[in-house]
This record gives C-alpha cells, structure tokens and sequence, in this order.
C-alpha cells in the first residue's frame, strides 16, 4: 500500500488544482493513504502590509493565514465525503517555522491537523532559493548557513517531519549544474539526524527530484543511509505533486531506494503518531 505525504492544491501558490482533482488521482493510482499538505510560509503569515513597505515579496505572496484557513476548510469538506479504503490526511507544510517559534506551535496543536511537515524554503533576507543565482562561492555558503538554520529548526521541534533535507540542490545542482561537496556540511546533517531521532521526529524521502533535471531524491542515497545507519526510523514518501498527474510521481523507485538502504517501512500521520507500512 503506497501512501503520498507530500502533496498540494490551489490552497497553494505555485498548485492550480482543486483537491478533488488530487483526491481523484490518488485513488486511481492505488493510493491509500494520502497526505495534503499545502504551503504555509511563518514569515509570511499576515498580509504585506503588516511587514511595512520595504517587505519584499518572495514570489510566493503573503497572507498565508488565509490560505492555511482555505486548506483546513477544503480539507475537512473533502474528508466527510471519503470511503473507508481511502484515507485522506490533513497536512501542512510549514516553511519557516523558526520564523515565529509561537505560532509555530499554535499550527502545530490546531485539532484539524494530523501531520506538519517542516520545511526551509528561504533563509532570513533572501528569496525563495528557487529564486537566487549560484555561484560555485555562494551555493556553498548558502548551504552552510542553510544546514544550520534547518538544525535551529530541528531543535525547535514543531512538527512531525523534516521535508526535503536537501532542498537547495534541486537548484544548485539540478538547474545551475553546480557541483558542491556535501562532505563538508556531513557533520551538520548528522547533528540535525541525532536532534530529531532523540525528539521522535521524522525525515521524508522527497521523490520530486526524479521528474526534474537533478535527477536524485532529496535526501539522496548516501544521507538517506546516514539517517539509518544512525538509528533513524521515521520516514514518509512524498512525491511533492502540484498536479493530479503528478501524484504518486517516482514513489515505487523512492520506496526501492529506502529498501536498499535498510528500510523495511514507511509511515504516515494521523493526529501527529506515526502509523507504519511494510515495504
């Protein structure tokens, strides 16, 4: 049984599709046990203008209250009209989550939410990393302060699971084919494995970077091992869909992979506990 953590509708930004039309897709592909989690960005909670004029916009909007609001109430309308083969888990992903540690923890305990995925999307003062450019100098201290800001987040603990660990390198590596040693920030990722596996959290085997020009899950195989190796025993699939076809997208090889690396299940959420599926 195939299970999706990682999916978005137009509650999102960057998604044009209703759920219904996600819901449809993932009970066409077998799909389970299947995970909304529409974008919530801290540092964008309220409208612009509480931020002041000079509060750039990132490409991703603000007002994220009023989108996360929209999800919550899309979701449970989806809910009251699902089967008892199909379970539909109600999700955010939350991006910046250290950005207002309080607020964090207030998304994190609201009733309607079974699952919280953590993500970093941008560092303090900078766009979206979607949207900046490399340099072999700058990629690599991005990265660095980039790790140290997901372990600052690791510590904070308001979530289940920590999203795309390696998130940047969809752009570094995948788009600007840039070339970065990952052997050096191996320290900070360790530290960011040890901090989560001791709060009882999680990792998600992001499979988006199949469909796109990076070509590797995130986190890919070597970190993936790491997080094992290390005691590691929470993992989701996420196939990160913004489209009904997309849904369920590389889950098969993702799941092949973490069976390669000592896996023997994944999991899903329901009010924030971990349930597990064999592989």
């Amino acid at each position: 049984m195939l299970t999706d953590c990682h999916t978005h509708t137009e509650a999102s930004p960057d998604c044009d599709a209703p759920l219904s039309e996600m819901c449809r897709a993932a009970r066409e592909k077998g799909i389970r046990c299947y995970a909304v989690t529409d974008h919530v960005e801290l540092c964008r909670w309220y409208p612009q203008a509480h931020y002041g004029a000079g509060a750039e916009d990132s490409g991703d909007g603000f007002d994220y209250a009023a989108r996360f609001a929209r999800s919550m109430q899309q979701i449970q309308a989806e809910k009251a009209q699902q089967t008892d083969d199909f379970t539909l888990i109600s999700g955010v992903e939350l991006g910046e989550p250290d950005a207002d540690p309080a607020l964090a923890e207030q998304i994190y305990r609201d009733e309607r939410l079974d699952f919280v995925l953590a993500s970093l999307h941008e560092l303090p003062g900078e766009k979206d990393f979607y949207f900046l450019d490399y340099t072999q100098d700058n990629a690599e201290q991005l990265l660095e302060t980039y790790f140290a800001e997901l372990l600052h987040i690791a510590r904070q603990g308001h979530f289940d699971v920590l999203a795309h660990l390696t998130y940047p390198l969809r752009f570094i590596a995948g788009r600007d084919n840039i070339s970065v040693d990952m052997g050096k920030f191996r320290d900070c990722i360790a530290e960011i494995y040890r901090t989560l596996i001791a709060r009882g959290k999680g990792i998600e085997l992001n499979t988006a970077g199949y469909r796109r020009s990076y070509g590797k899950p995130s986190p890919e195989e070597e970190l993936l091992r790491l997080y094992k190796d290390m005691g590691g025993k929470i993992l989701t699939l996420g196939s990160d869909a913004h489209r009904p076809e997309d849904v369920g997208g590389a889950l098969e090889k993702g799941a092949a992979l973490a069976k390669s690396c000592g896996f023997t299940e994944v999991c899903y959420f329901l009010r924030h506990a971990p349930h597990f599926v064999t592989l």
